[in-house]
């Protein structure tokens, strides 16, 4: 799937309100949920003990909250591009909820709605809703990250 491109100030402006698209779906693994464990030192046996976690309340081990969520700046890349900035950088996140585990093996994909786009100093402050989607009938959770894109340095 080829990333949308999106041109400039003016036309990322046109764009609020709009669905801009969908990243292809991810699988998450044992051996992502494991790295993730490493790398944050959380080694809960709900996502790293996989015979435990097969008599737990999942039925088996679930990816951690935070690893979907950080899956969102490379999916992100596959469901649009900016060009005619200089920069962009990851500004933040409000409204952070994970509604239901995400089993390994689960499926994801990432949904991008740009919600706003508002002129700051140098550039540009735009907030997205991203909807991220376990499996084809799974459950949603709704995180809005905002970003600043910067235009003129």
């Amino acid at each position: 799937m080829s990333p949308r491109v999106i041109n400039g100030v003016d036309e990322l402006k046109s764009l609020v309100g709009e669905h801009i698209g969908y990243s292809d779906w991810v699988e998450i693994t044992q051996d992502q949920v494991n790295q993730f464990a490493d790398a944050t030192d959380d080694h809960q046996w709900i996502h790293v003990d996989v015979e435990r976690a097969k008599e737990g309340p999942f039925g088996g081990p679930i990816a951690h909250g935070y690893l979907t969520l950080s899956l969102g700046p490379v999916l992100q890349t596959q469901v649009f591009r900016l060009e005619g900035f200089s920069m962009g950088v990851n500004y933040g996140a409000n409204k952070i909820r994970f509604p239901a585990p995400v089993p390994v093996g689960s499926k994801l994909r990432l949904g991008v709605k740009l919600l706003s786009v508002e002129d700051i100093a140098g550039g540009v402050h735009g907030g997205a809703g991203a909807d991220g989607q376990a499996g084809p009938a799974g459950q949603t959770g709704t995180a809005h990250r905002l970003t600043v894109w910067n235009n003129g340095l």
